[in-house]
């Protein structure tokens, strides 16, 4: 089944789905049990339809909401069944492990999950102002299944795609934009195990990007994953789009002067095509090749999109 049908005959069956619960509104409503046991009842009141993508709000899935809390999503409408957000996030193909692209509309709507429903909505925490929208139909993206569950993904803005709907910009390299890791399989390296993957994804690249702003906690793993792989230091940028020399700043030489710059003064880090220019370095001893790269032996050093 081609993509588009797939999409077609998903969305379809959930319209009949949602035209039969409308009529049946007068009688006596069904119920759906989740796993803890409760029971929530089949109402027009709970159930909507969400886009799967950003920029396509066509394609929708049935959705089932708590009732006390309309924001939180309970199950989801797919193949003649309601299934339950973790039920939605497993496989029974064994062959399924590590990265996987997604292909089909069943893998982006596990990706549509992931991001919109578990980060968006159980995962993320209050003081994180981390927020990933909805990701477009055509943006490439990886899913990290281990033993049956999709435990991470990682999205990637190609180079050559346009930057958004509005704009005739075009990316100039390729970025790293979304990542995100379940709770409780983070500090397990997959982290590391994704940036390893992007980076030999593309290994006729000089440069890569990650979407700027970087969190904390992404940049200490971009640190461990730039001293366990040193030949990738001079190809890791954080850039901003579509990615010009002027909107990227080597990731590698943030890292080294985090200790002994200020917020505002790593504002000025900027690149041009043959130097670093720096600004304010105090009493820093940067050491110069011949051809303008810059050596840093003596400074010591110390995950978010979008």
């Amino acid at each position: 089944m081609t993509l588009q049908k797939e999409r077609v005959v998903i969305q379809e069956a959930a319209e009949a789905y949602y035209e039969k619960l409308l009529q049946q509104a007068s009688s006596s409503p069904e119920v759906f049990s989740l796993p803890g046991g409760e029971k929530v009842k089949l109402e027009d009141s709970c159930v909507c339809f969400l886009p799967v993508y950003r920029e396509d709000p066509k394609y929708k899935i049935l959705v089932l909401t708590d009732p006390q809390d309309k924001e939180r999503v309970l199950a989801i409408y797919l193949n003649q069944y309601w299934w339950p957000i973790e039920d939605i996030v497993k496989t029974a193909d064994s062959s399924r492990e590590g990265l996987i692209q997604v292909q089909t509309f069943g893998e982006r709507i596990v990706l549509f999950v992931l991001n919109y429903i578990i980060f968006g909505m159980l995962e993320r925490s209050s003081a994180d102002d981390t927020f990933f929208v909805s990701h477009s139909a055509k943006e490439s993206a990886k899913i990290f299944w281990r033993s049956g569950d999709a435990v991470a993904f990682y999205t990637v803005k190609m180079k050559g795609s346009l930057c958004d709907v509005n704009t005739s910009q075009c990316y100039l390299l390729p970025v790293l934009d979304t990542v995100f890791v379940r709770r409780k399989y983070r500090r397990c390296g997959l982290g590391m195990k994704i940036l390893h993957d992007f980076c030999q994804s593309f290994v006729t690249e000089d440069a890569l990007g990650i979407s700027c702003p970087i969190s904390a906690d992404m940049y200490q793993v971009c640190q461990k994953f730039l001293q366990t792989h040193p030949e990738e230091q001079d190809r890791l940028w954080e850039v901003e789009a579509p990615g010009d020399w002027s909107q990227r700043v080597s990731i590698w030489l943030k890292i080294q002067l985090e200790p002994a710059l200020s917020e505002s003064e790593l504002q000025t880090v900027q690149t041009s095509p043959c130097r670093v220019q720096l600004f304010k370095l105090h009493s820093l001893k940067l050491s110069f090749l011949n051809d303008d790269k810059m050596l840093l032996p003596l400074i010591g050093s110390t995950w978010r999109k979008r």
